[in-house]
C-alpha cells in the first residue's frame, strides 16, 4: 500500500494557487482512478482506492503547508508504512518552469517548508517525490506572494499538462517503476531530447 500525499493549503482562498499544485495532482488521480475523497482523518481529506492495481491512500493535508508532516506522518503511522518505501509526495517547485516536473527517489527539502515538515515528522528524507514546476518569482516579489499567486492563462495550460504527467508518473511509481517515470517525465531529460 502507498500513501500519495499532495501538498497545499486548505480552503477556497488557496484553490488554483502555485502552492496548491500538489492538491491538484491528487484531484487528477482521484478522478482518473475513481477514488472518492470522502474520508476525513489523519488531519487530511483522504480517499482509499486502487492506483494501477496497487492499494493507495490519496492524502490532502489540511494542516496548512508548513505543518504537512503532521498529516503525512499520521497516515504512515496508522497503516504501519515506511516513508522510504510507501510514500510519494507531490509539491510545487519554484526552480522548475511551469509545465516541467521532476521525480526524485530522495533528497533534501530544498527550501520547501511542506517537505521540511515531512522530513522532520517522519525522520526520513529518502521518500519519493514529484516536483511540479510553478516558475521562479518575479524580481522584487515576495516568495509568499509568488507561491500564493495564480498562474497566467498560458502558464495554466502548461501546469495542467504537468499535473496530468505527475498523475501518470505516480501510477508508474506505485508499481516500482520510478526509473521509468524519471526517464519519461524528468524535465532535464525532456529538454535534452528536444535539442
Amino acid at each position: 500500500m502507498f500513501v500519495i500525499a499532495g501538498l497545499g493549503n486548505p480552503g477556497k482562498k488557496y484553490e488554483g494557487t502555485r502552492h496548491n499544485v500538489g492538491f491538484d495532482v491528487i484531484d487528477a488521480l482521484a478522478e482518473k482512478y475513481n477514488v472518492n475523497m470522502n474520508l476525513k482523518k489523519h488531519k487530511a481529506i483522504c480517499g482509499m482506492g486502487i492506483i494501477e492495481g496497487v492499494k493507495a491512500l490519496l492524502v490532502k493535508p489540511q494542516t496548512f503547508m508548513n505543518l504537512s508532516g503532521e498529516s503525512v506522518a499520521a497516515a504512515l503511522d496508522f497503516y504501519k508504512l515506511n516513508a522510504a518505501e510507501d510514500l510519494i509526495v507531490l509539491f510545487d517547485d519554484i526552480s522548475l518552469p511551469p509545465g516541467d516536473i521532476r521525480i526524485r527517489e530522495k533528497g533534501s527539502a530544498g527550501g520547501h517548508n511542506g517537505v521540511k515538515s515531512i522530513i522532520a515528522k517522519t525522520g526520513r528524507s529518502d521518500f519519493a517525490r514529484i516536483k511540479i514546476g510553478v516558475g521562479e518569482r518575479s524580481e522584487g516579489w515576495d516568495l509568499a506572494d509568488h507561491v500564493l499567486g495564480r498562474f497566467s492563462e498560458r502558464e495554466r495550460k502548461d501546469v495542467d499538462a504537468a499535473i496530468n504527467n505527475a498523475a501518470l508518473a505516480a501510477g508508474y511509481m506505485v508499481n516500482g517503476e520510478t526509473n521509468r517515470a524519471m526517464n519519461a517525465f524528468n524535465a532535464k531529460k525532456r529538454k535534452q531530447e528536444q535539442t
